[in-house]
């Protein structure tokens, strides 16, 4: 493999699915699986397509209930291209036995998949096959594909072609779903428009999202022998016959227009997919364009590390800016957790933003106001849904989709035990925390108060506004009373109750407290920094005014975090529950990152235990800088030196589990600081969690995109220890052994380029000189200001 390159050698049926995910191509609007484009959904595969915010929602009957659930939708498949030699013989599929070769090449450059085989067929004739496809980055509604047959050997014979637009699909590419509805469209219809297009519409059964494909299939290497178009109910197949020599090759081209009612600017899907596909150029000019805007797209994503990290990080930013490119900030849509890679946990919206924008921010800001907006036009929903639970303010849903409901279940299904159980994730309400640590980092880095002091300000006093209703005064607590925050999940997600409980929740989740003090503080600190006209229409707006301001500030200070034995309490009465046997599962079961599953199928709960999913406690090492977090418990009136941080590292790092992949980007970062020489093994097992499937299956569900993301930031902002903050760049720079040397370039502001260059001993500074300001940076106690067209080189204080 190159640095730009991606490859599979050889086919594998067991690995088809890892590697179709992780092959999808994408460009923010829609994105398509790295299926073969003559498969069909089955065991090894999952061909799927996917557009960006296109929800349905359908009823199924679960466990004698009947539960609703919305899902991102498998949109009709526009790959199927299948052929045979013209004698009448069976259609080739890479399961047939006939494969000699193959490979696929992903292309992270230029963004394309390229599939290169070999083939025998019965009477000995072998076939040379390659295909190129890509999904347009310059104009998000097209995609296409290229195949070249070539005769080996001598021979000579037609070919039969098959292209199709395939709606006879579902959501059926998550095992444990399987048994909920997955038909989400409807009213489906076909059509041919001559001589060498069809199309297919359909729409969403409850959204009413009407959808439409247009697909032009042509012989580019002369005119086809012959050709034919058929319509059927669920499905349109373009057929033509070329010829096949030794001396020339048959040239496919599929060229293929997706448009959705959702989209600005049209007046019907249909006639909008048909007029694109109709103008749209040749495969080398869509390749021309599509390449060009990437080359544009890298520039910008600026990460430059050496080595294997380096490889993977590309491809972590690849699948990035695929899932959220510029052309995301004119869509209505939120972080995918999954990426549009799959159908994993529905394609719905949670905390993963927390892992994203921060590498966003730097580079595509107008992305990250978008993803923003998408939660400020929920702001109206999340005030209901607290309203409905006796709360003020704004409780943003664990998983949105569509509007901003919650779209959590009452129940989940474990596949170890089939068993559907209670689900109490929706208790996570520090989802809201995430929203409100976002729009506050946002504005650090892009110093657009116009959207800091109107949306964002909007959003941050509502939250702000639940968290002090949320908490109420305990004059017994702590000896001298505090406020408390009860029946929540934390990040760890394993605790939703105590044992024997029947009330689910926790109660002081050391992380969910923390964070709602720092909103209350950045809130009551942005409420008072508001120019006054400003403040004077959200006060009349919202009924905010100082003495409710006040006692945020008063919360602010009295939260209640937890302690026991020197390290902070990841709830209250966490220390008194019982010790796990780590080594004795481990040794009857090897892989417990699913503790909680595994629990479950013995008859027991990890309720009981002190274990952790994932990063709880330790992720307010991720969120705030060590001055910053020490400044947060000091204004809660607690101490927090580094020995006690420490001890609540190696305390929390024998009791987790790792069960999702953020886990180990948060360690790794936390790590980098508390104990660098075991930072690295965690690094790495963050970097190889998709591309080696360390779940264990679930990569092929979808891409775990705030792992990437949260890679690409941990070198970004966590061994640079870069923060944007009081109008200048501050860092710390904690570059690893194995990871000493490496550069960035971000857009802070005004400044489109400011490039920094890390490694052991110092770190380097340019400015371009096509800025109009110095950059001011801030580094072990100075501040240095640095004009356009200079670079600075500057020490890095000894660890």
């Amino acid at each position: 493999m190159g640095e730009w390159t991606w490859s599979y050698e050889g086919y594998d049926p067991a690995e088809e699915r890892l590697r179709e995910a992780l092959c999808t191509l994408g460009n923010g609007y829609f994105a398509t699986r790295g299926a073969a484009p003559e498969t069909v959904a089955g065991p090894h595969h999952y061909p799927g397509t996917y557009a960006a915010g296109c929800y349905n929602r359908l009823h199924s009957a679960v466990a004698g209930r009947k539960v609703a659930n919305e899902d991102m939708v498998n949109l009709p498949n526009w790959l199927p291209l299948r052929f045979r030699l013209g004698d009448g013989g069976a259609w080739f599929t890479p399961d047939d036995g006939s494969l000699l070769e193959h490979r696929q090449d992903l292309d992270l450059r230029h963004a394309t998949l390229a599939r290169t085989f070999r083939l025998r067929d019965p009477r000995g004739r072998i076939l040379a096959v390659e295909q190129t496809r890509l999904v347009h980055m310059h104009d998000p509604h097209l995609a296409a594909l290229r195949t070249v047959f070539r005769a080996e050997g001598g021979w000579a014979a037609d070919l039969e072609v098959e292209s199709a637009l395939d709606g006879d699909v579902c959501n059926a590419g998550v095992a444990r779903y399987r048994d909920l509805n997955g038909r989400h469209l409807t009213r489906m219809h076909t059509g041919t428009s001559e001589p060498d297009t069809v199309w297919l519409r359909c729409r969403t059964t409850t959204s009413d999202i009407r959808i439409a494909l247009a697909a032009r299939t042509r012989a580019t290497t002369g005119p086809a022998a012959s050709r034919s178009l058929e319509t059927g109910e669920r499905t349109v197949v373009h057929r033509l016959t070329v010829p096949v020599r030794p001396d020339r090759p048959a040239v496919v081209e599929k060229t293929v227009a997706l448009h959705t009612s959702r989209d600005p600017a049209i007046s019907d899907p249909l006639h909008a997919a048909l007029d694109r596909v109709e103008r749209a150029p040749d495969f080398a000019g869509l390749l021309d364009s599509h390449s060009a805007a990437w080359e544009r797209l890298w520039r910008r994503a600026g990460l430059d590390v050496p080595g294997e990290a380096g490889r993977i990080l590309r491809l972590h930013a690849f699948h990035v800016l695929q899932t959220l490119s510029p052309h995301s900030a004119e869509l209505d849509v939120g972080v995918p957790a999954r990426g549009l890679h799959g159908e994993a946990y529905r394609g719905h919206v949670f905390w993963d933003e927390l892992f994203v924008l921060p590498y966003l921010d730097l580079h595509f800001p107008e992305v990250s106001r978008s993803l923003l907006e998408y939660r400020h036009r929920r702001l109206e929903e999340a005030c209901r849904a607290a309203e409905q639970a006796g709360y003020a303010g704004a409780m943003y849903p664990w998983q949105s989709g569509s509007d901003g409901r919650e779209e959590t279940q009452t129940l989940h299904l474990n596949p170890r035990s089939g068993r559907w159980l209670p689900d109490h994730t929706r208790l996570q309400h520090h989802v809201g925390s995430a929203v409100a640590y976002n729009i506050w980092r946002y504005g650090q880095a892009t110093g657009d108060t116009e959207f800091l002091y109107t949306k964002g300000a909007e959003m941050l006093l509502q939250i702000a506004r639940f968290w002090a209703s949320s908490a109420t005064w305990d004059p017994q607590c702590d000896g001298t009373g505090r406020y408390r925050i009860r029946g929540v999940v934390g990040p760890d997600e394993y605790h939703d109750a105590y044992p024997g409980c029947a009330t689910p929740g926790v109660d002081d989740n050391a992380y969910t407290n923390v964070t709602a003090a720092w909103v209350l503080t950045r809130a009551v600190h942005l409420w008072r920094m508001l120019p006054a006209p400003r403040r004077e229409e959200l006060s009349e707006r919202t009924g905010l005014g100082a003495e409710e301001t006040d006692r945020w500030e008063d919360v602010s200070r009295k939260l209640y975090v937890p302690r026991h034995a020197g390290v902070i309490s990841q709830f209250a009465g966490y220390d008194e529950l019982d010790e796990l046997d780590w080594a004795g599962y481990r040794s009857r079961y090897g892989d417990i990152r699913r503790l909680d599953r595994i629990l479950e199928a013995e008859g027991d709960s990890v309720n009981r235990y002190q274990a952790s999913k994932q990063a709880d406690v330790l992720m307010l090492g991720y969120l705030f800088p060590p001055t910053e977090l020490r400044g947060l418990f000091e204004r809660l009136g607690y101490g927090l030196d580094e020995g006690t941080w420490r001890s609540t590292v190696d305390y929390y790092l024998r009791r987790t589990s790792h069960g999702s992949t953020l886990s180990k980007v948060v360690h790794a970062w936390v790590l980098a600081r508390a104990h660098r020489a075991d930072a690295w093994s965690y690094a790495q097992e963050a970097l190889l969690g998709d591309v080696t499937d360390l779940q264990g299956g679930t990569t092929g569900e979808g891409i775990h995109l705030g792992a990437m993301a949260g890679t690409l930031d941990l070198v970004q902002r966590g061994l640079t220890g870069l923060e944007a903050r009081e109008d200048a760049l501050w860092l710390d720079p904690a570059p690893l052994p194995q990871l000493s040397r490496f550069a960035l370039t971000v857009r802070y502001r005004g400044h489109w380029g400011v490039r920094i260059h890390v490694d052991a001993t110092h770190v380097s500074i340019t400015v371009p000189a096509s800025d109009a300001a110095p950059v001011r940076v801030h580094l072990d106690g100075r501040t240095w200001s640095i004009p356009p067209g200079r670079f600075r080189l500057l020490d890095l204080p000894a660890r």
